[in-house]
């Protein structure tokens, strides 16, 4: 069963069997507007938490997505190459940006479940 977890940055990550499924909350999309380009990580990147992973760009600006965990880029979500709006119409489903294996599963303690992140856009 996968578990889904939250960052303060407006990330979340579907995590299942040690692979994270990493995108932008919708809170996120709305704040940035219709997005017009999404510049993808290669996959076997080496991310550590907090570095910049994705740069999504929407009408009103550029704003980079961070690694929420360490972790190794798997798979890059490619569809978003011709059309960035799916994060906009999809963003916790078919707008996902990258997947990776994890490094430290233990990192996933630091982050927020749904509940919590709630309480912190409120």
């Amino acid at each position: 069963m996968a578990t889904t977890y939250f960052t303060s940055d407006h990330e979340w990550l579907r995590v299942e069997g040690g692979t994270a499924t990493v995108g932008i909350t919708d809170y996120a999309q709305e704040q940035l507007g219709d997005l017009v380009f999404v510049e993808l990580p290669e996959t076997g990147k080496k991310l550590a938490k907090g570095d910049t992973a994705v740069v999504v760009e929407s009408v009103k600006a550029a704003s980079d997505v961070y690694a929420p965990v360490d972790g190794e880029v798997t798979e890059a979500n490619g569809t978003l190459s011709s059309d960035p709006s799916l994060v906009n119409s999809a963003a916790t489903g078919a707008g996902w940006l990258w997947k990776m294996k994890l490094a430290d599963e233990s990192q996933l303690a630091s982050l927020m479940d749904e509940a919590a992140y709630k309480a912190h856009i409120a």
